[in-house]
């Protein structure tokens, strides 16, 4: 028999920001699980539930019993099958004897191989749904994408809230199955205050429509989320939403059955700067903030309750006067805050340890002034001005407002600073500091900005990776993945000319000696050029493209994507699959040579070419050099890889012709010095070799 299943999990208020992972999990485990031992089909259709209170699922089309399986078993050759005598092998009999049946009834077969094998078919009966969904579910649940766990009443069962409640429900039918100490029923419940009591399901089919109509719950985190979505923009008219996908998420995750109201704010509060009152009303009370056309906050904010009533005013007036009080402190903050000038708060970051290994704040700050500085004089800025951004980037930290609101760190240090009088450069590189935050964040728009955003990350990466704190696996508590991505991206979307090793060499001079590892310039160089591969693939350059760039361990990364470009469109051409396979094989000679040949000749003399392979070769090697050294100048990398396609026609007559490795010591040193030049010339844009095949 085939019937819709239903799975619900009943629980505890379920943490809000993970819910929408661990019902996609949910549903996920226990469909790919049903249809990987034959209970569903693949294309069946399933449908994932996600509440505060519950997690659920219905897969269509489910059997009741899995298909009988053919089992074939294995046995010995049946070269190895008989003795001489023509009586089974102990070996033999013994595989009989396993299979419980006598040697005549065994089957022969081959392997993949060809050879012949006893072998013995069995027929194993299907197992029940209801016997294997106990074991299923267990191992779906214990690998929740969930940090921890807990315990509750007297046994030993472990989840992330208490479970109160199971239906397993196959058609009308209940499955007896306990999970968790829980039987399962075919009851659940609704909302906590909307319904009226225990709900009773007569079938999986009805599951959603049941508790929506009779419970008053939405289950399905989706459909949820768009009600919510619908009725945000319905009660904001004309004004904007100003929130997040994020904030959207988690308050799905918090109601069953949604409502928005709006409330206002006194307008007095706007004279505080909108982003803290913007984040007062998103991170702790869950609001949605409104805003006019250009986003400047308008005195209003909408609010998602988990009640509907046609009389909302007394839930409205109480989220109203809890707001009240919170902008309140934000305010006060504010005025505090701008009593003291930033620069007065830096010495006091002397009593801030950064890392017990890497000293105070205040000696991070010393650290990024140099820093930035010595950055911003390779751009062509004001270092001065660097430096004095540097000095006070940090000195937000000690703020009571930063202290309440740690995401608005650099923002609120900008505002301060503009206050103080400070001028708007140093002012708007202090906010970009921090910046790129996140894959899709802005980048610093100046290059004030860009060169202490640099000396933030590169002073990050140097202190924390030359400790030995380097990433492993996915824990990367101090963000150093996030930082070497910041730095990528500013030196190749801003296209700045600096390179990475002299970076990295004077961020790690700014410690105290002794205090990072030896080999931390080189570490970090690599970690950075790993990242760059990442990033790469990203923009969809294939492996090869991008190993021929980035194994030469470019110093300008503002190059790089010119570089890549270069290419592939050299990787199109007909010459190109010839050429890789000549660069590869010069560099397999010149490996196999060993040093002595370079010492033998140290300039190539072309007198001694005697071949006309390799005069040919020659000949085309020193028209070619020029013409691609001036392409090389003027950064036009496609045009040099496209004049080396030259090259091929007296390359392969070269390797066709000429014996490298002549037994004349100087004939065969002189050959490969010339191959020694013609190498260095073909891999200046990028290693050809690597894009063989």
């Amino acid at each position: 028999m085939r019937e819709t299943l239903l799975i619900e999990l009943l629980t505890e208020e379920l943490p809000p920001k993970l819910l929408e992972r661990m019902g996609t999990a949910f549903r996920a485990g226990i469909s790919d699980a049903l249809m990987a031992q034959d209970f569903a089909s693949a294309d069946a259709l399933v449908e994932g539930y996600a509440s505060p209170r519950r997690l659920a699922l219905t897969v269509c089309d489910v059997a009741t019993r899995q298909p009988d399986h053919n089992v074939v078993r294995k046995g010995p050759a049946c070269a190895a099958g008989f003795a001489a005598n023509g009586q089974p092998t102990p070996a033999l009999a013994g595989f009989a004897r396993s299979c419980g049946v006598a040697v005549d009834r065994l089957q022969t077969a081959k392997d993949p191989k060809g050879h012949d094998l006893f072998v013995f078919h069995s027929v194993q009966p299907g197992k029940t749904l209801a016997e294997t969904l106990p074991a299923l579910l267990a191992d779906v649940l214990a690998r929740l994408p969930v940090a921890k766990v807990m315990r509750w009443g007297a046994g030993d069962a472990q989840f992330v809230r208490p479970v109160h409640g199971l239906v397993v429900l196959h058609g009308s039918t209940v499955l007896p199955v306990t999970l968790m100490g829980v039987s399962a029923g075919n009851t659940t419940l609704g909302h906590r205050f909307l319904s009226s009591g225990p709900i009773t399901l007569s079938h999986a089919d009805q599951y959603a429509a049941t508790l929506e109509h009779k419970g008053r719950v939405l289950a399905s985190f989706t459909v949820r989320r768009s009600r919510i979505e619908t009725a945000l923009r319905a009660a904001a008219g004309e004004a904007r939403v100003l929130a997040d996908e994020a904030l959207l998420d988690e308050v799905t995750a918090l109601v069953e059955w949604p409502a928005v109201y709006a409330g206002t704010f006194n307008p007095e509060f706007l004279a505080v700067p909108q982003e803290c009152l913007i984040l007062s009303m998103q991170q702790h009370q869950k609001y949605f903030p409104l805003g006019d056309a250009q986003g400047h906050l308008l005195p209003r904010f909408l609010l998602v309750s988990n009640i509907e009533t046609p009389t909302p005013q007394s839930i409205i007036h109480g989220n109203e006067r809890v707001l009240r009080a919170r902008l309140a402190d934000a305010r006060f903050f504010f005025e505090q805050d701008r009593k003291t000038p930033l620069a007065d708060r830096v010495p006091r970051l002397n009593d801030v340890v950064y890392h017990h290994q890497l000293g105070s704040m205040l000696q991070r700050v010393q650290r990024l002034q140099a820093l930035a500085g010595n950055i911003a004089t390779q751009l062509g800025v004001d270092d001065a001005a660097a430096q004095r951004a540097a000095y006070l980037m940090k000195a937000d930290l000690l703020t009571d407002m930063v202290g309440e609101f740690p995401e608005l760190q650099g923002l609120m240090g900008r505002i301060y600073a503009a206050h103080d009088g400070e001028p708007e450069a140093v002012t708007e590189a202090i906010a970009a500091h921090y910046h790129p935050r996140f894959a899709q964040d802005t980048l610093p728009q100046s290059l004030l900005g860009a060169s202490v955003a640099l000396a933030d990350k590169l002073d990050t990466l140097a202190g924390i990776y030359g400790i030995g704190l380097v990433p492993t696996g996915d824990r990367d508590p101090f963000g150093l993945r996030r930082a070497a991505l910041g730095v990528i991206r500013i030196l190749i979307e801003a296209a700045l000319p600096l390179e990475l090793p002299q970076l990295l060499q004077h961020a790690v001079d700014g410690f105290a000696p002794d205090t990072l590892a030896a080999t931390t310039v080189a570490d970090l160089n690599g970690f950075i050029l790993e990242r760059l591969r990442g990033t790469l693939r990203e923009r969809e350059f294939s492996a090869e493209e991008i190993e021929s760039v980035v194994s030469q361990n470019p110093a300008r990364l503002d190059r790089v994507l010119l570089r890549l470009e270069a290419v592939r469109a050299f990787r199109a051409l007909p010459e190109a699959e010839s050429l890789a396979a000549a660069d590869k094989r010069i560099r397999n000679i010149l490996k196999k040579s060993g040093p002595a040949a370079d010492a033998a000749v140290p300039t190539l003399q072309h007198e001694r070419l005697v071949d006309p392979g390799e005069q040919a070769l020659y000949a085309a090697l020193i028209a070619c050099e020029p013409v691609v050294d001036d392409h090389l100048v003027h950064l036009d990398y496609t045009a040099a890889l496209r004049h080396l396609a030259r090259l091929r026609a007296p390359v392969d007559t070269f390797f066709t012709e000429v014996m490298v490795m002549a037994e004349d010591p100087v004939l065969r040193a002189n050959r490969l010095a010339l191959l020694m030049r013609l190498e260095r010339l073909m891999n200046q844009v990028a290693d050809i070799s690597r894009l063989g095949g």
